[in-house]
């Protein structure tokens, strides 16, 4: 009997060592594959660290400080910030110039969007050919080249007034002139629609035939059927795009750039906040002060963000909610 107890203490021993000795093993081989993780991602984790957060917070620490790029900074707390909302005329007018830009283009380019991928998918021929050619712009709208291009278009001998001439209607340069100069800048974005366009496109391609027809058997015309399935089935992808379009609109530069040449004119009105940022921070070597406005900026936008994800929950329509 006591051989058999000092058998099943043996065992119990032996089990309890070999479990320790798997414990130890898997917590080695988990640690070991960490650091493999680990090692894979080191060349991300350094571009984060010294491409992205370090110069963050430097620029940060640059916001309260008077710094022309010569000489060592120089503290002086909130300046820059009561500079830009009390005695910088031209900061308000490069606000009010972004806010009317954003206010009108991102509408009008979710609308242009949303009525193209309707058109799109009522299964014409030809429809990958289509979305390839619609496409096709939002590829190069951004870049110098079409803005260049842009400026010629509505120049005061370019295509727009070649065409207009015709009517018997004269104009001078659209891009010249105070109050059309922006809306050119606005059309030149409206023309980039193929990236919203194609995501609206897939969403309508995924929207159930059978809603509609229920629809339709309960009396519904094309534009109830809209507005009371489409539309509503379609506002997760609305709102995707117009947090996406919104951020991009605020941070517009490259067309209002080569449009007024730089200068943000005629008479500022084509004076984009992230314009009017670059010449305070290289042209007139103030970047304390463009710091603090990029900061300023990010402020705007993540309270944008933030409002509209705690708005979400009012209008978006995710199809497994009950």
């Amino acid at each position: 009997m006591k051989s058999s107890r000092t058998r099943r203490v043996g065992l119990a021993e032996k089990i309890s060592r070999t479990g320790r000795t798997g414990l130890a093993g898997k917590s080695s081989r988990t640690g070991r594959e960490g650091l493999t993780a680990y090692l894979f991602l080191s060349p991300w984790l350094a571009g984060m660290v010294l491409l992205t957060i370090g110069p963050m917070l430097y620029s940060a620490y640059l916001a309260f400080t008077n710094y022309d790029l010569l000489s060592a900074p120089r503290w002086i707390g909130l300046d820059n910030f009561k500079r830009m909302f009390t005695a910088d005329p031209r900061y308000i007018s490069s606000v009010k110039v972004t806010l009317v830009y954003v206010a009108v283009s991102v509408p009008l380019l979710l609308i242009v969007s949303m009525v193209l991928a309707l058109l799109l998918n009522k299964g014409i021929k030809f429809l990958s050919g289509y979305r390839a050619l619609f496409y096709l712009p939002s590829l190069m709208g951004a870049s110098v080249a079409i803005a260049v291009l842009w400026r010629q278009i509505f120049g005061s001998t370019g295509l727009v007034n070649q065409v207009l001439s015709l009517f018997g209607i004269s104009h001078g340069s659209w891009v010249g002139s105070p109050g059309t100069a922006l809306w050119t800048i606005v059309t030149l974005n409206l023309w980039a629609f193929g990236a919203t366009m194609i995501i609206f496109l897939a969403g309508l391609r995924q929207v159930p035939a059978e809603l509609h027809e229920a629809a339709a058997v309960d009396g519904a015309g094309p534009i109830r059927r809209f507005f009371s399935v489409t539309l509503p089935l379609m506002t997760p992808l609305i709102f995707f795009n117009l947090l996406l379009d919104t951020i991009h609109a605020f941070q517009a530069f490259t067309g209002a750039f080569v449009v007024s040449r730089g200068s943000g004119g005629p008479a500022d009105s084509t004076l984009f906040y992230t314009l009017y940022l670059y010449q305070q921070g290289f042209a007139e070597l103030r970047m304390g002060y463009a710091s603090a406005m990029a900061w300023a900026l990010v402020i705007v936008l993540a309270a944008f963000t933030g409002f509209l994800f705690l708005t979400a929950r009012r209008w978006v329509y995710y199809g497994d909610e009950r």
